[in-house]
């Protein structure tokens, strides 16, 4: 029997595994409720995160990566035009790197089959519709989780292309091991040195290689945990996530084996969870005698090359789900919005269209099947108004989302040239860097798929007479075949030169009481109000200035030369 210090002392240790489970299962809980917390309480709200540079070129490498394999992709150029980051942090209503880093790639892939538009959109009306199936799959997701700053997409494409050794080679030293343990037997005395010597040969051999594969052994780490919680996903129902999950299914199969063959390389690891204990001691030494991790790691990578379309399918499919219960609460947070309308013609059409990111928009309606010039005083709307009909085409064709009332159009290839500055770095001009951004669009004419693009003052680094009659040439180019171009403009000359070509709509400003006003609505036809000068005035320029102005600009309307000074 016990006697009651030997009891006393078992029911202290008792008590403290009970301490240690309790707060355990406490903290598990704790952040079960916080992550259930911030999914309701964060739906349909705009997203409050911040990042920094790193973390935000991580989330792009994934696309990167699949930029060579897509029919299209929107450019550097045409990303950074319509500020397409921003858009993206509006949408990024993600809990897991997968999510954010595939909601990156959608922004950059239009689609070009109304199938696939309304594949998506089923998806995303579903999670709205229903809200207890999308919080689950957002909590799935959440505990699925984010990388940070390192894109784990990096690593896992960077593993796939690793020169690996045969790893056959390593069992040169299990067989070394084992040999000379069985000499100890028949000659103690050899082998026992026979087994120091290939122990040492081969824990320094094992070093040398170790080092190399160190940076892959965290990525392995998250593959098997994407593949754990594929497996998981497997079971849910979810309505139209049908076609998904069985991609789903079949693609972690075909990567399973990488699973089953990964406990040394993994256990062995410094974020294994066992560092110090005595289990990661015994792996650690069997790993370093018969270097078993390396072995598999070898596999790994020749499981991985053999079956990278398979984890591409599944991440793939895993992301599209998060981005549609991303899309779910961007609908909501939006509210006024529709869902856009094809056609096989090279159209566009919205009523009542709007920036995402202006609070109090206004809102403007076009409809128009061949190309527009925009003409208006600066800050009248024209840049504006061209970065919402190019941002509203993008999300058009790729989360089948539009802010407006009703959107129509063609499957266009997107393109613009509005925000360029000198290149500094590469010594050329803003003209030159211009002209290489207009000929980009210009190589695109002709291809299988229409362009829709967008231009913002045409030409704008040369002189007048120069910038007019090359700028009405490479419009013209731009206004037949398969291009919709949107064009805004100083030079009222190009809209009556390109009459018949383009139509005309034009943002105008009053000025009352010495103050500018601006209604930022759109107008059909070419610009006619003249208060450039006027502005001067209520600026506070000299009387005489302004006179001299007047009678300069009266003199060119009536003589077409400009008066001598």
């Amino acid at each position: 029997m016990l006697d009651a210090q030997n009891l006393t002392v078992l029911l202290f240790i008792a008590a403290a595994v009970a301490a240690v489970v309790f707060v355990f299962v406490y903290q598990k809980r704790q952040t079960s409720a916080r992550i259930w917390r911030r999914i309701r309480t964060t739906y349909g709200k705009r997203p409050d995160r911040e990042y920094d540079y790193d973390e935000f070129d991580a989330i792009s490498h994934y696309s990167r990566q699949k930029q060579e394999k897509e029919a299209f992709y929107l450019d550097d150029i045409t990303w950074n035009d319509l500020e397409m980051d921003t858009i993206f942090m509006l949408l990024n209503h993600t809990w897991s790197s997968i999510g954010e880093s595939y909601l990156y790639h959608l922004l950059r892939t239009p689609v070009f089959t109304r199938e696939e538009v309304e594949q998506r959109n089923r998806l995303i009306t579903y999670f709205q519709e229903h809200p207890k199936e999308r919080e689950n799959l957002e909590y799935f997701f959440a505990n699925v989780g984010k990388t940070g700053r390192y894109s784990v997409f990096d690593f896992i494409y960077n593993m796939a292309d690793y020169a690996q050794e045969n790893p056959w080679k390593e069992l040169v030293w299990t067989g070394a091991v084992i040999l000379m343990a069985a000499l100890i037997f028949l000659r103690p005395e050899y082998g026992i040195l026979g087994l120091i010597v290939v122990i040492i040969a081969s824990w320094s051999n094992y070093y040398k290689k170790k080092k190399k594969i160190e940076p892959y052994i965290m990525s392995c780490s998250y593959l098997l945990h994407i593949l754990k919680a594929a497996k998981k996903l497997e079971g849910k129902n979810i309505g139209p996530a049908e076609p998904y999950l069985e991609v789903i299914r079949a693609s972690r199969r075909k990567l399973s084996r990488i699973k089953r063959n990964s406990f040394f390389l993994v256990a062995g690891s410094m974020d294994s969870g066992m560092s110090g204990g005595l289990e990661k001691v015994i792996v650690d030494y069997l790993n370093f005698t018969f270097h078993i991790d390396l072995m598999q790691f070898a596999f790994m990578v020749k499981t991985l090359r053999d079956n990278l379309d398979s984890f591409e399918e599944l991440t793939e499919s895993m992301g599209i789900l998060e981005c549609a219960t991303a899309c779910a609460s961007f609908r909501e947070m939006m509210q006024e919005w529709c869902v856009p309308e094809f056609s096989t013609e090279k159209v566009f059409s919205a009523e009542n269209m709007y920036h995402p990111m202006i609070q109090e928009p206004v809102k403007n309606s076009i409809s128009v099947e061949k190309g527009v010039l925009l003409t208006g005083s600066n800050a009248s709307g024209k840049s504006t108004f061209l970065k919402t009909a190019a941002i509203n085409a993008v999300l058009a064709q790729t989360i089948g989302t539009c802010m407006a009332d009703r959107y129509g159009s063609g499957f266009f290839r997107i393109y613009s040239s509005m925000a360029l500055r000198d290149d500094l770095t590469g010594q050329e001009s803003y003209y030159i860097v211009e002209i290489k951004s207009l000929k980009r669009i210009l190589d695109q004419i002709g291809g299988e798929k229409p362009v829709l693009c967008f231009i913002d003052e045409v030409l704008r680094g040369t002189n007048t007479v120069e910038r007019i009659a090359a700028s009405s040439q490479i419009l013209k180019s731009m206004g037949n075949g398969n291009v919709l171009c949107f064009a805004a403009t100083h030079d009222v000359e190009l809209t009556h030169i390109l009459e018949g070509i383009y139509e005309n709509y034009h943002f105008q400003e009053e000025v009352q009481d010495n103050e500018i006003l601006f209604d930022y609505k759109l107008y059909q036809g070419r610009a006619t109000s003249r208060n450039a000068i006027r502005l001067l005035h209520i600026m506070g320029y000299a009387d005489d200035i302004i006179r001299a102005a007047e009678e300069s600009a009266r003199y060119f309307m009536e003589k077409g030369t400009w008066k001598e000074m």
